[in-house]
């Protein structure tokens, strides 16, 4: 697929993966949409890449209004939309029973479902309609591609990791059904399961805990750049064979239970 002179959207578009995968399509020539909730965040990444081809949009990815209106807003500015990477997500920790043997909160583990595993879902329907009345791209007949971010936690959840685990194990477990259902229309799916990345949440903890964490990598023995994450997301859009995969990023590493 052609990037230049396309529109791609990025939820959780406006920090860590998100962000690093906005700049990366910019740089290739595309006009690139934020959809997330982070209203001054997104103002303030807008004038960074620059207003001509990007636009924010303030956007629930749990909410159908909210993201109808989102790729409305998108389509009446840039026109056909070609590529939709989703990187809106949380993460919380929380043991199954905690220490005096109370049960995790329902609330949390419902809410954590609903923005990683529901949010994909949503928009992933919502941006495949719209891209479902386009017409191809290509010879080959594309239209576009949705691009989910997955974790090697949805493989080997560790100890807390109950709720974050299932939602983004549903990720993966979704990622060859939906490319084929959308393979008639010429739109391919496709995940990344990232493993222990250089966001900024991560960079916030201890040194002892970043270091703890590299040890375990094989190799590259360090934290993975979100840059590397967007360079896999160009290569996804660019390869028109990869189709119905989830791709590990995670330099060999196994996860232990803690």
């Amino acid at each position: 697929m052609q990037l230049s002179q396309s529109t791609a959207i990025v939820t959780g578009g406006c920090s860590g993966l998100g962000l690093a995968t906005a700049i990366a399509l910019r740089n290739a020539g595309m006009q690139v949409a934020l959809f997330d909730v982070n209203t001054e965040l997104g103002a303030q990444r807008t004038d960074e890449l620059g207003k001509t081809d990007t636009l924010f949009c303030a956007t629930d990815v749990r909410d159908e209004a909210s993201v109808s209106q989102a790729i409305a807003e998108v389509q009446s500015r840039f026109g056909e939309i070609r590529v939709c990477v989703n990187c809106a997500g949380v993460a919380p920790a929380q043991r199954t029973l905690n220490r005096d043997n109370h049960p995790a909160p329902l609330a949390q583990f419902q809410s954590t479902l609903d923005i990683n595993l529901v949010g994909t879902f949503n928009v992933n329907r919502l941006v495949a309609a719209a891209m479902a009345s386009q017409h191809p791209c290509n010879e080959h007949g594309e239209r576009g591609i949705l691009i989910n971010t997955a974790s090697i936690a949805g493989y080997e959840g560790q100890i807390g990791q109950t709720a974050y685990a299932a939602s983004k194990a549903g990720i993966i477990g979704m990622t060859l059904p939906m490319a084929r259902d959308l393979a008639g229309l010429g739109i391919r799916v496709n995940t990344i399961a990232p493993g222990v990345m250089g966001t900024p949440m991560l960079l916030a903890m201890p040194e002892t805990v970043q270091d703890a964490l590299t040890a375990s990598i094989p190799f590259p023995k360090r934290l993975g750049l979100p840059e590397e994450f967007a360079r896999l997301v160009i290569h996804l859009t660019e390869n028109a064979y990869l189709n119905g995969e989830t791709i590990r990023l995670d330099g060999a590493l196994r996860m232990g239970p803690k």
